[in-house]
């Protein structure tokens, strides 16, 4: 076993950004526990999967369980689940209201907490939040106010854990992407979407993996939100 081979836990991780976030850990050797609600298990003795609801504490728990018991320790978490919901404001429901909470929020704090726990026992760790440039740029073509409630709250958390955990050994950033070519996204949607970036064409999912990927390996870097999105957070 290598002494540079992390331990990555990854959620939202079953499709789209979470997947490729995942595949790119496992292609540098890190072992890595993956969540969500539909993950499917896996053949590969490096990447586990367990499945659940991350806003529940319970599968928070059994998440960073799993990789002590599998792996004996937590390297870096990277919150990528979210959920995020376009309407004008008047015409969010109350249902609305409360999953994006669940996932965006109580996804982020239940598992954070407790992996922050196990990086403290060990002195080292990073966490990296997935956001959105929305929360810097607001669009009136894409009417948003619950992605920019929740996802603005996590880059403001970002930086206080940051500042909080600084001297423990413990980092804390974000990336904070535009609109990225994922299954959310049908081809159709492609062009029209790619037009509202200033750099002319929607992101790739490896573009936030490769985010992700210098960020963890970046140790002088704390408190920050990376912005991949096309120039979007530059203005318009």
């Amino acid at each position: 076993m290598s002494n540079t081979q992390k331990v990555v836990v990854v959620t939202g991780a079953s499709q789209g950004i979470g997947a490729e976030i995942v595949k790119s850990f496992r292609a540098l050797g890190h072992r890595v526990v993956a969540t969500s609600r539909s993950i499917k298990t896996s053949n590969d003795s490096n990447l586990v999967a367990v499945a659940g609801d991350i806003a529940s504490r319970e599968t928070a728990e059994r998440v960073i369980a799993t990789a002590i018991e599998r792996f004996g320790r937590v390297d870096t978490l990277v919150n990528n689940a979210g959920i995020f919901i376009a309407k004008p404001f008047t015409q969010y429901t109350a249902e609305d209201y409360a999953t994006a909470t669940a996932v965006n929020l109580a996804g982020f704090y239940h598992v954070t907490q407790l992996a922050i726990a196990q990086m403290e026992k060990q002195g080292s760790g990073h966490v990296v939040t997935i956001t959105t440039s929305l929360v810097d740029q607001a669009n009136s073509n894409v009417p948003s106010v619950l992605a920019s409630l929740t996802k603005g709250g996590l880059n403001a958390a970002t930086k206080s854990l940051a500042i909080e955990y600084a001297k423990r050994g413990i980092r804390v950033n974000a990336v904070s992407p535009g609109i990225i070519k994922s299954p959310m996204h049908r081809e159709e949607t492609h062009t029209a979407l790619g037009a509202l970036h200033p750099i002319g064409h929607m992101g790739e999912m490896s573009d936030v993996a490769n985010a992700v990927l210098f960020l963890d390996g970046a140790p002088f870097v704390t408190g920050e939100i990376l912005h991949v999105d096309g120039g979007q957070s530059a203005g318009h």
